[in-house]
């Protein structure tokens, strides 16, 4: 699976941006998906994660009611939909995916569970 993040930007604190994420190669429903995030000088972190078939999601806490995660097998995509930003949110976006056809929680958190990943995009909060 090839993926390619897009979407980032600079926005002010309190706006909204969009990410998507588009899947090439196998099939993308077999897949769940999730995002990551990287700061500068800080370890890549958990944002989301989306099952296989969008009916169970998973957030990190920092971005719970704020960001929402959802995807289209039909389009072989995936959005990660950010509103309130904060200038905390500054960081490279990544998605990435693991083959996996079961509901989503804690357990898929972990960057070790997946397979693939995309080049990353950045998202700018200022200050």
């Amino acid at each position: 699976v090839q993926l390619q993040a897009s979407g980032g930007g600079s926005v002010q604190a309190g706006g909204s941006l969009r990410l998507s994420c588009a899947a090439s190669g196998r099939a993308f429903s077999n897949y769940a998906m999730g995002w990551f995030r990287q700061a500068p000088g800080k370890e890549r972190e958990f944002v989301a994660v989306i099952s296989w078939s969008g009916r169970t999601t998973y957030y990190a806490d920092s971005v719970k009611g704020r960001f929402t995660i959802s995807r289209d097998n039909a389009k072989n995509t995936q959005y990660l939909q950010m509103n309130s930003l904060k200038p905390e949110d500054t960081a490279v976006y990544y998605c990435a995916a693991d083959q996996s056809t079961t509901a989503v929680g804690s357990n898929y958190a972990q960057r070790g569970r997946y397979d693939y990943w995309g080049q990353g995009t950045l998202v700018t909060v200022p200050a």
